[in-house]
């Protein structure tokens, strides 16, 4: 059964980024310890109550895609067991399917974004601006509907309780330099071509996702953090989709979907979850591990 995490506890240990979703302690000057927790972040708000299982379920997802794209762009990950790591005494059960061992990168200030259909605050601000990150997009354009060809669409990554906002490509290259802009947007686009290719073989469309990269002391690019999870990605349904409206997924877009419906400002605290939106957010995920990786966590 899978296991339940809101949050880690490894005495010993330096914690040094409790985010949204994952706990990052440092193992030395070279590796650090990832630990995926149950949290549910949506509006950039984590969720009074956890999703049970989520973790688990994200990171056998995430190292999945790793290992599918290693051929794209190298990542994170490193191939050490989690047994040599763990402070004595921790459970093991409790970490092995949500634990990774990596490498300890600079990050990259941006969020990278890869937009191949036209939704969420992609949507919101085509109708406002009929552009999106300072990219003049086709008119008429509707809700759902599929671009001309995927975009690049970075955002400035907020910090927790904060909002994302989208920024143009030029203000990528203003905080980071242009052959690192270039890097990364070429690599966003790269890894969400060949990933929308195999889901759409697998009956999944990936309407978009977000990607976080970082460089090492030499300045090589590496995709780090999670990669193309139900967290930080819109999977739909091929079959279900149509445009004009906003498809099912197997995505947290139920909770959102839930959420809009409440009396709340998008600030925290957010609001407690019903158990019936916790059940049917997990078996989402699951069944989206299930068509894209062919994993369950039984």
């Amino acid at each position: 059964m899978p296991t339940t995490l809101p949050q880690s506890n490894l005495p010993g240990l330096e914690l040094i980024h409790r985010g949204k979703v994952r706990d990052v302690y440092a193992l030395d000057d070279a590796r650090l310890l990832m630990v995926a927790t149950d949290r549910l972040s949506a509006f950039d708000v984590v969720m009074p109550n956890p999703i049970p299982g989520k973790g688990e379920m994200l990171t056998q997802i995430s190292n999945f895609w790793f290992g599918k794209t290693a051929h794209l762009v190298p990542n994170h990950l490193l191939d050490v067991p989690l047994a040599e790591v763990l402070p004595p005494g921790t459970d093991l059960k409790l970490y092995e399917k949500r634990a990774v061992v990596t490498r300890r990168l600079k990050p990259v200030p941006v969020e990278c974004i890869a937009r191949g259909y036209l939704i969420g605050s992609g949507w919101k601000d085509y109708r406002a601006t009929g552009a999106l990150c300072g990219i003049a997009l086709p008119a008429g354009l509707q809700q759902a509907q599929q671009l001309p060809e995927p975009i690049f669409t970075p955002s400035t990554k907020a910090a927790v309780g904060d909002h994302d906002q989208n920024v143009s490509f030029d203000a990528v290259v203003d905080a980071v330099g242009a052959d690192l802009a270039g890097q990364v947007r070429d690599a966003t686009l790269a890894i969400y071509r060949w990933a929308a290719a195999y889901a759409a073989e697998r009956g999944i469309i990936i309407a978009d996702t977000k990607f976080e990269f970082g460089t090492d002391a030499n300045g090589k690019l590496y995709v780090m953090d999670e990669m193309l999870t139900p967290d930080s990605s819109r999977f739909w349904p091929a079959d279900e989709y149509k445009v004009g409206i906003s498809p099912p997924s197997y995505d947290k877009q139920f909770v959102r979907d839930w959420l809009e419906t409440q009396d709340w400002n998008k600030t925290a605290p957010g609001p407690v979850i019903p158990d019936e939106v916790i059940a049917r957010t997990a078996a989402k995920y699951a069944e989206a591990l299930h068509k894209l990786a062919g994993i369950r966590l039984d």
